[in-house]
């Protein structure tokens, strides 16, 4: 009798459904339609795109090649490759580049330093945020544009474009991480606090962890900043980098050389952003998805 009872209880065990595992069911049809749509969407969505770029650069292409407009003022698409490809060989347009790109990167991370130290400091000390809130809200309506020639002459050529880069992007930044660091949950911050944590604690275990959204929505924006600045800080004196081309070629009437400038300079904001991004999947994924808390 023992010998069936245990004989039947293996046989239970060994066949019967495993709890917390619920057995695999197919996506309802309505379901599985609701996802083809959504490719679909994404895919005409993709098609759109292409579409109007393509139809831009062929109308770019005919219209000064018709006469419809003078091919001067717009250049268009098959003579920007041609001085793209010639500028390539020389080494020159990587020469630029490269010296608009490292201004950029300095100016950004610069910019997000000086930017993150200010808004640890606002929230550190109220009567600081209280005295200074004005003055910081006047500089960030200021036109940076009209800094430009003050920077130059006190700074010189090289400094005054990373000084630009960095000034017309701390501010912003200032603002979005003192407004995310107070958007922090007060609960959080009274909890560790009644544990005994210092402020120190409290700014490095609550704080910055729950504004890392901001800082990555910071980030996205300066980063479009830094290359605005630096290319304005080129226009004023520099002898080297995308923004001298730009200013170069408009004074010779030499719109192929502008309008590959300008092409290179969309590329890389789209490889600067396109890095922000991978790093917000990064550190969110890390993070749960949300800021900190943890």
């Amino acid at each position: 009798m023992m010998t069936s009872t245990k004989a039947a209880l293996s046989h239970f065990v060994r066949f019967a459904p495993r709890s917390g595992s619920a057995p695999a069911s197919a996506p309802s049809a309505a379901y599985a339609a609701y996802l083809r749509s959504l490719k679909r969407r994404a895919l005409s969505i993709q098609l759109w795109q292409i579409g109007l770029v393509a139809a831009l650069l062929v109308v770019w292409e005919v219209a000064p090649r018709a006469g419809w407009i003078n091919p001067m003022l717009t250049s268009y698409p098959s003579a920007i490759a041609r001085t793209f490809t010639r500028m390539l060989q020389d080494g020159s347009l990587t020469t630029h580049t490269l010296v608009t790109l490292s201004e950029t990167v300095v100016g950004f991370v610069g910019g997000m330093l000086l930017g993150t130290f200010c808004a640890v400091v606002l929230w550190w000390s109220s009567y600081v945020y209280r005295v200074l809130d004005p003055f910081i809200v006047v500089l960030n309506a200021i036109p940076k544009i009209a800094l430009v020639p003050i920077f130059y002459i006190w700074l010189g050529d090289i400094a005054s474009i990373y000084a630009m880069a960095i000034a017309i992007s701390v501010f912003v930044t200032i603002l979005m991480l003192y407004t995310g660091f107070q958007a922090v949950d007060e609960d959080k911050i009274k909890l560790v606090r009644l544990f005994g944590a210092s402020r120190l604690k409290v700014l490095t275990k609550v704080v910055l962890p729950g504004s890392v959204p901001t800082m990555i929505a910071a980030l996205k924006v300066n980063v479009g900043l830094a290359l605005v600045g630096v290319v304005v800080g080129e226009f004023q004196a520099a002898k080297a980098g995308l923004g001298y081309l730009i200013t170069y070629g408009s004074q010779i009437f030499q719109m192929n050389l502008v309008m590959t400038a300008i092409v290179v300079l969309a590329v890389i904001s789209s490889l600067l952003f396109i890095g922000i991004q991978a790093l917000e999947s990064t550190v969110l994924r890390r993070h749960g998805g949300v800021g900190g808390g943890n």
